[in-house]
């Protein structure tokens, strides 16, 4: 019984011998595979759930200082105003931008995308 099996070889020509040729093969016709396949739209992503949090700072209090909090209460972050904010979707941090005000609402102009050696 033979160890290891080695197949041979085909030469352009399609005699089969061990050349060190590649063999003759037929490609699948891609062009029809792409044709037939559906085009992938956003539509795809609309019953997706993320969970997408926006973290301007952190900081440790005591549970009753938070008792304490009230309507106008200030609360003193680790990042001073203008500094960037964090973007995790899904707890994963994704990006880095900053919060504007447009049309007296909040929303976050994404600066930066994290790569993932950023993210360690």
């Amino acid at each position: 019984m033979q160890d290891t099996l080695t197949a041979p070889e085909v030469h352009p020509n399609g005699n089969s011998e061990s050349t060190g040729m590649p063999g003759n093969f037929d490609l699948p016709n891609f062009k029809k595979i792409i044709g037939d396949a559906s085009p992938a739209t956003i539509e795809m992503l609309r019953d997706v759930d993320l969970n997408v949090k926006i973290e301007l700072g952190r900081t440790r209090m005591l549970i009753e200082d938070i008792l304490r909090l009230r309507d106008g209460s200030v609360i003193e972050l680790d990042k001073l105003a203008g500094d960037p904010v964090d973007v995790f979707v899904n707890e994963q941090l994704v990006a880095r931008g900053e919060v504007l005000v447009l049309n007296d609402n909040f929303c976050v102009r994404i600066n930066e995308i994290v790569t993932t050696a950023e993210k360690v």
